[in-house]
């Protein structure tokens, strides 16, 4: 292998091993700085500088890989074709697996890169409100909220419970189904059925 090519590689090896470190850090807090990232991922400031000129760059990175992640699991969610909540059940077997470490963006969301975050994931909020507008459509969800602030409530009890000590195991992933369809107005009986019915959670981009 030419040696432009094995450089080429490890630079790419060092970037995602950077980013994933990143996730389990700013977890723990969110307002961790460069230095400990670095330190955490083995390597020394300058070279998390050399991937990410700034902090806001990372938390983007960041943002735009869950993004990538999250849209390709809703868009073939939804272009299955099944009902509403059925598809929501699914939707969150599948992004469980990563929820807890995902969570961090909900908190930077509220911080200083607020705006920055916000904008990177309108595409997951827009698919999110269309998979809600289409329940309400066909009388699986509640109407008392309009489809957007409806499905970031439902969405948000999600990651509230990945963020708490039922994070894992199937009983997180079976509260956080459960409780999110609640919130979407789902009857407890159908909501509990749904979820009995469901297999394991897969892991989201099991494949990468």
């Amino acid at each position: 292998m030419p040696p432009e090519s094995s450089r080429m590689r490890a630079m790419i090896e060092t970037r995602d091993r950077i980013l994933d470190v990143a996730l389990d850090v700013l977890g723990e807090n969110p307002d961790a700085g460069m230095g400990e990232i670095a330190s955490a991922a083995g390597v020394v400031r300058r070279t998390v500088y050399d991937h990410f000129p700034s902090r806001l760059d990372l938390v983007q990175t960041l943002t735009q890989r869950a993004v990538a992640e999250i849209t390709a699991v809703l868009t073939e969610v939804i272009d299955s074709g099944a009902q509403a909540d059925a598809m929501w059940v699914e939707f969150i077997a599948r992004l469980w697996p990563v929820a807890h470490r995902y969570r961090v963006l909900l908190a930077l969301r509220r911080g200083e890169y607020g705006e920055a975050i916000h904008a990177l994931l309108g595409p997951v909020d827009e698919l999110l409100a269309d998979l809600v507008k289409r329940g309400q459509d066909g009388e699986v969800f509640a109407r008392h909220l309009p489809a957007g602030i409806l499905s970031q409530v439902a969405y948000g009890v999600v990651f509230a419970i990945a963020d708490s000590e039922l994070s894992n195991g199937t009983l997180g992933a079976r509260a956080a189904t459960i409780t999110s369809l609640l919130m979407l107005g789902v009857p407890e009986t159908r909501a509990t059925a749904l979820v009995g019915d469901q297999p394991s959670p897969t892991a989201l981009g099991r494949s990468q």
